[in-house]
């Protein structure tokens, strides 16, 4: 008898939690929605200042903040590769030595690649932006040629 009501419980509580997470997707998904369409809309970056402009440029990936997690994960990443090397001093010397230095270089050239990566992101951004206004000055020009 002890067990029955526990076990009821338990069922109301996941069945309260299922409920509760198809509710949040569906406000998630309206929020989303009307966001996306008022909020975003392009027609309105014009009127934001400070913080609002800093949310709008964020939320449409005008600022990317890819690099700067990835210098932190990488920080974290080789500082727990330093730290747990020193676990294997009692084991074996060369496995500490092996591990310390082969583990960090593992970790840089990782995270070198993805670094490069959004370097180049960046890099063809800046091409870009330079070759965008002379496509419209070609345009103006030719129009006044013909």
């Amino acid at each position: 008898m002890y067990g029955y009501g526990n076990y009821t419980t338990g069922l109301n509580m996941v069945n309260n939690s299922n409920v509760w997470t198809i509710v949040s997707f569906l406000v998630a998904i309206c929020g989303g929605i009307i966001i996306y369409f008022t909020f975003l809309n392009p027609n309105n970056a014009k009127n934001y200042t400070g913080t609002t402009e800093k949310i709008y440029n964020f939320l449409t990936f005008k600022t990317m903040s890819l690099e700067t997690i990835l210098k932190i994960c990488y920080l974290v990443l080789s500082l727990f590769i330093t730290i747990t090397s020193f676990s294997l001093i009692s084991t074996s010397f060369v496995a500490f030595i092996v591990y310390l230095i082969v583990g960090n270089i593992i970790v840089r050239l990782i995270f070198e690649g993805a670094l490069l990566i959004v370097m180049i992101y960046r890099k063809l951004n800046d091409i870009n932006d330079k070759l965008a206004p002379k496509k419209k000055e070609d345009k103006k020009t030719t129009k006044a040629n013909e």
